[in-house]
């Protein structure tokens, strides 16, 4: 490919930030530069494309581009996939700043949970953060509406409810943790969890207007064949996470402290991981996000990381693409 056909903006290009950058450029190339570039056969016309080339590192420090936008524009090799579960929402406008500060994209899944202000996660007080979060660009998946455990395949030797039933579909021992069935051990079969996943999907695709991904993620990543086999059979694929990518934030702080999890993530998070952490957990006493987000993610950046939404991922991408709902 010759410098001509680089992708960079023209040479009367009026943007100010370009005719700044350039300006400055021109001025500051050494002499003992101009007669390699005419070796080269760089015509005056192509000499402000070759010197953006060299100089494209540096140009955040002139305001012409951002460090992610340079990340951006080279590529991304190296992918990384944070998701963010909802919680107390207590440091969701923190962890909104970090993610814009930053251009990081994530799939956020969401339940109706209970919030440290307002009337849940997806209630009426949080519903202009979830479409400022659309306008964006992150994506949108399943948490099950209220938030539901499951604890086992129901047997049916001992099924209450009878043979004949537990046959027509699986049940499931489940404990929501959210909403007005909060705490209780009930049996739901298969129809009824996976209406749950679509609830929640529905919520915030009524908040926000934006499609959310056929994707859910079971409370606690617990989960059986069966579980899996009945909610793929509706349309919801399950994804968990790695293993590196337990970011640990709902680990007691004593024994966990932060700076702790964030070495503990900088050295063994790799390429394709799928990170996990939430929106606020009540039980931590040093919050998560306000000490280890941005650093993690500087940190991720600068081993050459950089991260996308669940539906690049390979393992979903032709799932998300082929189950969407418009």
């Amino acid at each position: 490919m010759g410098f001509g056909r680089l992708i960079m903006p023209r040479d009367n290009d009026q943007s100010g930030a370009f005719q700044r950058s350039m300006g400055l450029f021109k001025r500051w190339t050494p002499r003992s530069l101009k007669p390699m570039m005419t070796k080269l056969g760089l015509q005056r016309r192509l000499m402000p494309r070759f010197l953006v080339l060299l100089g494209m590192p540096f140009l955040g420090l002139l305001g012409g581009f951002s460090p992610s936008t340079w990340a951006a524009n080279s590529g991304c090799n190296q992918p990384l996939y944070l998701t963010l579960d909802t919680g107390h929402m207590g440091v969701a406008p923190f962890m909104a700043e970090v993610l814009n500060r930053q251009h990081v994209k994530v799939t956020f899944f969401v339940a109706n949970e209970p919030t440290q202000e307002g009337d849940g996660t997806l209630g009426s007080h949080w519903q202009s953060w979830w479409q400022q979060r659309a306008l964006e660009g992150h994506a949108f998946a399943s948490h099950t509406m209220d938030h539901v455990y499951w604890l086992s395949d129901a047997q049916k030797a001992t099924h209450p409810i009878g043979v004949a039933e537990v046959a027509e579909e699986p049940h499931f021992w489940v404990k929501p943790s959210a909403g007005p069935q909060r705490g209780q051990r009930m049996l739901w079969g298969a129809k009824r969890y996976c209406a749950s996943i679509k609830q929640a999907n529905d919520t915030i695709k009524s908040i926000t207007s934006k499609a959310p991904l056929p994707l859910f993620r079971a409370p606690g990543g617990k989960t059986s064949p069966a579980l899996l086999a009945a909610s793929k059979a509706c349309g919801y694929m399950h994804v968990g996470w790695s293993d590196a990518g337990f970011l640990g934030d709902e680990l007691p702080s004593d024994r966990y402290p932060s700076e702790m999890l964030l070495k503990r993530a900088l050295a063994h998070i790799k390429s394709g991981d799928i990170l996990m952490a939430h929106l606020g957990i009540w039980s931590r006493v040093d919050p998560w996000a306000t000490s280890v987000l941005e650093p993690l993610i500087v940190g991720l950046k600068d081993k050459g990381f950089c991260f996308k939404t669940l539906d690049e991922h390979p393992a979903y991408a032709s799932w998300v693409a082929q189950h969407t709902q418009p």
